[in-house]
């Protein structure tokens, strides 16, 4: 891998090869959104990729459709922004939207262990909650198990109020082989995958970053 920060298009790419990955086309325009759309089907989330927006959300750099009305305007309103914010923009990403609870796995390269694997409650209260569980890599299916069990939020992944529980049994299976990937790939200094969105029967990576 070379060196470098990479941007959420080409993290996910990198990603599918091991977890799955909400499908996505990332476009250069109007026509190119509209195509996008007709496969993907709607709702869909629209975001702005750029080495200067890493954290899009914080920008509002992440926008959800329903219709194409809301695709064009929401299209036009992402490049207004990246104009007005001096962005570099690469493109806006069209992604499939995925319903579910929010989790972060993420990758550490430790001085002292080596690559450590990280995993809590992700989405947009990560920060607020800091509800997160470490090992070292790679971890095992037992590991996996101890994790989850470590969350104090762990009850809105095991069904909480008559939600339904996530899909613990593909949970663990990502978790596993997330810790796996630093086997292969030791120049990875770090990997941030929030939120890997998971529900009763799927789950997929939406969001990446890894900085090599």
């Amino acid at each position: 891998m070379e060196k470098g920060v990479y941007t959420e298009d080409v993290a996910e790419d990198f990603l599918k090869k091991y977890i799955p990955v909400a499908k996505h086309t990332l476009v250069q325009s109007l026509h190119e959104v509209e195509q996008a759309a007709k496969k993907l089907g709607f709702p869909l989330v629209l975001k702005i990729i750029s080495p200067d927006a890493l954290h899009k959300s914080e920008i509002k750099g992440v926008r959800f459709v329903k219709d194409f009305e809301e695709l064009m305007h929401e299209y036009e309103d992402l490049l207004s922004l990246a104009h007005t914010k001096k962005l570099r923009l690469q493109g806006i990403l069209v992604q499939e939207y995925i319903e579910g609870s929010y989790v972060l796995i993420g990758l550490k390269k430790d001085p002292s262990f080596g690559h450590v694997l990280v995993f809590g409650i992700g989405g947009i209260y990560t920060e607020l909650l800091k509800d997160v569980s470490f090992r070292v890599c790679p971890i095992t299916n037992k590991d996996a198990d101890a994790m989850i069990e470590e969350l104090k939020m762990k009850a809105l992944l095991l069904g909480y109020r008559n939600a339904e529980a996530v899909n613990i049994r593909l949970l663990k299976k990502v978790l596993v082989r997330v810790s796996q990937i630093p086997l292969k790939h030791k120049e990875i200094e770090e990997m941030d995958i929030n939120p890997f969105v998971i529900n009763s029967k799927r789950g997929f990576v939406v969001d990446a970053r890894i900085v090599v």
